[in-house]
């Protein structure tokens, strides 16, 4: 395949995938608008279990990397140490693969830690969020009521605001 012909069929693949492009919306009819209150679309909710699931599976991740991906590292050393000193360029680039390899795995592993460890605060921290907008909620609640036993029926006028009744004349 000669280079031309290699960077129109990027330059094509990279228009098939603009034209597919697509912005998420709601459906129309599906509600979420301005207005939308959460118990018509329901309410976001993540169990310890779920949590403590995915937790567990990055901390899995990240010792079977630890234990099995590491494996190569000496190995490869020792191989591009002997290359290089049979005077073998390959040497000296898999002696780069073999670090190359050590620098991305570090980066995985630490983002597998990362992931388990914030798993076990982050329902922690939402409960305690959780707590307090009910807290928050609850107040309103009792305000509302509060207002709602002074003015009368909902809808109506309140009485307070009202001209006094004239007296009637005999006539």
């Amino acid at each position: 395949m000669a280079w031309e012909e290699w960077e129109q069929l990027k330059e094509q693949a990279a228009e098939r995938q603009s034209t597919r492009m697509q912005l998420d919306q709601v459906e129309p009819g599906m509600g979420g608008g301005p207005g939308t209150t959460p118990s018509a679309y329901g309410d976001l909710a993540v169990s310890q279990a779920d949590l403590a699931r995915i937790g567990e599976h990055a901390f899995g991740l990240f010792d079977r990397l630890s234990v099995k991906a590491r494996v190569s590292v000496p190995s490869s050393r020792t191989a591009a140490g002997d290359l290089t000193r049979q005077g073998f360029a390959l040497g000296a680039g898999l002696q780069h693969v073999a670090k190359r390899w050590e620098e991305q795995l570090k980066s995985l592993t630490d983002a597998c830690a990362h992931i388990s460890n914030h798993m076990r605060v982050t329902k922690k921290l939402h409960q305690g969020d959780e707590h307090y907008i009910r807290r928050q909620l609850s107040r309103i609640d009792v305000l509302d009521a509060g207002f709602d036993e002074r003015v009368g029926r909902p809808g109506g006028e309140n009485p307070v605001h009202l001209p006094p009744p004239s007296p009637e004349k005999d006539g």
